[in-house]
């Protein structure tokens, strides 16, 4: 038995599928939609972000453009270039305070043509060393004297003194607390200013250097802009940032800014949409689950009723109807699909047991044996073929072993060898193997097996299935066909051996050879031809008959033509064997209807076995006489005879004219069946007799030409 398996109620097996339909739809919309909220809200942070990044590099852009010009107007200024030609520091030193007052800057520096600084003014500390090299335009710089580092931002633009060449003003303004407060009103976001990765002012309300750099913080869902790429967190709230070096024009800065978007209202309304859609989701779910209770105690009153008809069908209750009350249609339609399978089942069940017994009819009216063996090789079914082919009884060998039924005969053969018993003989499933047996009365009979499994695939051995036929007659005909194929290698092999010996010895003594010498191989090379052309005729003529093309085409022809034809191809075999033939034609001989090729074959073949089973110095009559509308010609000759036993099966193919008890030359076994065929093509009869003295006549009949 397999493992006990565990069973749930229908009542919660409908809650939790309501239980799981909610929250896979809560999953398959809700989840999503929060997401697509969220990523649309962040989306828009990095958006607010990247506007941000532009506005601030608008305003660096707008202070530059500003300085510039600033620059250039106070580099232009007539009262700065007389007081410089004058040398009046103190008053220099006093009109650019009260320009640096007037224009809003922290930064006014004047340069000789020197390089060096000639009157400078600035808000606070600042070191001036190397700005008279700033080159013209804007620049960004950087004071490391002081800490934290001071940006500066810085113009120049030259002045234009006699003798003065490289003398300009420098102005700037000082990027501080002011400045980042500036930008974050302008821009609505934080704005911080760093020296080579530090801290140097930021809008952020703290201390410089209570403040952190950039570093990976909340992951965002959207992806952010081309240029926007940090996000990190301050004093446990999130920020989207984007930080962007200062420009340069000649003087290295190492300054960067960045505005950051705090994003903290954004996580806050992701959690409180989170919290709704949890707390909906439990509310459906609890009403999903009430639903489910009264559906389930709904359904599970007939499913319990159909339960107990099922069960009574179980027990083979065939006959009584099933009825359930309920007003579920879907139970009402299972009802009625349950009556109705329990309706066809009883029918099915009678067709079933009609089938069975005309199996069984079927089974026993096969010709072929069937028999059944279970695991242990024991016979559990037995068909009348069965006892027909084997003799045995059905009550004989009923749970009697495979082995005890079926003895096994070794005859030598390479096809059966040695084989201990019939259970280790059976082919595979599938496959065909030909054993020889022994049967009752000791009756040895050649059966052809094919097995088949009963057992279902995969469980192991089980009841196999053996159809078998009695192939024993077909098995004597192969072994006839391989005596026979024996037969005409041996009519070959002969000839063809003396034809050989003699070749040679014509090709290596030629020379040598007396004219009689000579005279007397070319007559043995004349007589192994028409030997083999004889034989090779008969193969044709029986090959032609076997596969139904053998034609003949009688006509008007003289007999004796026909005599005279084969006599002379006879000829020369007769004289090798001193044998003598009398031809003894009736002088009033009419033309026959005859096939004169064909005849001509059928004589040759009688004059053949005539010689072949006649001894020497014996005499051949070839005689033809008429008898009413046919001609009736006779071969005799003194051979061995022929038994009446053997009579009737002369002319079929592979017999051969001779007695059991005689040791005569062997044949193919094909003449005689050929003569047959071509006598019965022309409308005539041929057969054999035994002559007085010893012997026998070999005798056929020709049809005489209509009107003669």
């Amino acid at each position: 038995m397999g493992p006990t398996r565990k069973f749930y109620s229908l009542q919660s097996q409908i809650i939790l599928s309501f239980l799981l339909a909610v929250f896979l739809t809560a999953a398959v919309g809700g989840l999503p939609t929060l997401w697509l909220i969220r990523q649309q809200m962040d989306q828009q942070a990095w958006a607010q972000v990247d506007t941000g990044q532009h506005a601030a590099l608008t305003q660096y852009a707008a202070w530059q453009s500003r300085l510039s010009d600033l620059a250039r107007l106070t580099a232009q200024r007539p009262t700065l270039a007389a007081m410089l030609g004058q040398g009046d520091t103190a008053g220099l030193m006093s009109y650019l305070d009260a320009l640096q007052s007037g224009e809003g800057v922290d930064l006014i520096l004047v340069c000789d043509g020197q390089g060096q600084p000639v009157a400078a003014t600035a808000v606070g500390p600042y070191n001036t060393a190397g700005l008279c090299q700033l080159p013209q335009g804007g620049a960004y710089t950087v004071d490391t004297s002081h800490v934290p580092a001071r940006v500066w931002l810085l113009a120049a633009h030259p002045l234009d003194l006699p003798g003065e060449d490289g003398a300009q003003v420098v102005v700037g303004i000082h990027l501080d607390g002011d400045f980042v407060l500036q930008m974050k009103e302008l821009t609505g976001l934080e704005h911080t200013l760093y020296v080579d990765g530090l801290v140097a002012v930021s809008s952020y309300g703290a201390q410089p250097q209570n403040l952190v750099t950039v570093e990976p913080g909340m992951q965002a869902v959207a992806t952010p802009p081309e240029g926007v790429c940090c996000t990190f967190e301050l004093d446990e709230r999130p920020y989207y940032a984007a930080r962007l070096p200062l420009e340069e024009t000649g003087v290295t800065s190492g300054a960067e800014f960045e505005v950051a978007l705090p994003v903290g209202g954004i996580e806050a309304a992701q959690r409180s949409l989170f919290a709704f859609i949890a707390l909906s989701i439990a509310v459906v779910a609890l009403i999903g689950s009430l639903i489910g209770i009264m559906l389930a105690r709904r359904i599970s009153r007939p499913l319990v009723q159909l339960a107990g008809e099922a069960s009574r069908l179980s027990t083979g209750d065939l006959d009584t109807p099933i009825t359930v009350d309920s007003r579920i249609n879907e139970v009402v339609q299972v009802s009625r699909a349950l009556e109705g399978a329990r309706d066809d089942l009883a029918s099915t069940l009678a067709n079933l047991q009609k089938e069975k017994a005309w199996v069984n009819h079927l089974l026993e009216s096969i010709v072929e044996g069937i028999v059944t063996l279970d695991e242990r090789c024991r016979v559990r079914f037995f068909s009348h073929g069965a006892e027909r082919i084997t003799g045995w009884s059905r009550e004989e060998v009923i749970g009697k072993r495979c082995d005890e039924v079926f003895k096994l005969v070794g005859d030598g053969s390479p096809d059966y060898g040695d084989i201990a018993s019939f259970s280790e003989s059976l082919p595979a499933a599938g496959q065909r193997t030909r054993l020889l047996v022994s049967l009752p009365e000791d009756r040895q009979v050649t059966l052809s097996i094919t097995r088949a499994e009963l057992s279902p695939a995969g469980a192991g051995s089980g009841e196999v299935a053996l159809v078998f036929r009695d192939v024993s007659e077909t098995e004597t005909i192969r072994r006839l066909l391989g005596y026979f194929l024996a037969n005409v290698t041996h009519e070959f092999r002969t000839p063809l051996s003396a034809l050989a010996a003699s070749i040679e010895l014509l090709m290596d003594q030629a020379p040598d050879l007396t004219q009689a010498e000579m005279d007397e191989l070319l007559k043995s090379l004349h007589l192994g031809v028409l030997g083999l052309q004889n034989l090779v005729d008969n193969l044709l003529e029986s090959a032609s008959i076997e596969a139904g093309h053998f034609r003949v085409s009688p006509r008007p022809y003289d007999l004796e033509a026909i005599v005279i034809d084969a006599v002379g191809t006879m000829q020369p075999i007769l004289d090798k064997y001193e044998q003598q033939l009398y031809v003894d034609l009736a002088d009033d001989l009419p033309e026959v209807q005859a096939d004169p090729r064909r005849v001509a074959q059928v004589l040759v073949n009688l004059l053949s076995n005539a010689s072949k089973y006649g001894p020497s110095d014996a005499e051949i009559i070839l005689s033809a006489r008429q008898e009413g509308p046919w001609v009736r010609v006779e071969v005799a000759d003194r051979g061995p005879g022929i038994s009446n036993l053997h009579r009737e099966l002369l002319f079929r193919r592979f017999e051969y004219p001779a007695n059991v008890d005689t040791q005569s030359k062997v044949g193919a076994g094909l003449g005689l069946s050929v003569v047959k065929t071509i006598v019965e093509g022309h409308g005539g009869q041929a057969g054999v007799e035994n002559r007085l003295g010893g012997g026998s006549i070999f005798w056929f009949t020709l049809p005489v030409v209509r009107g003669v």
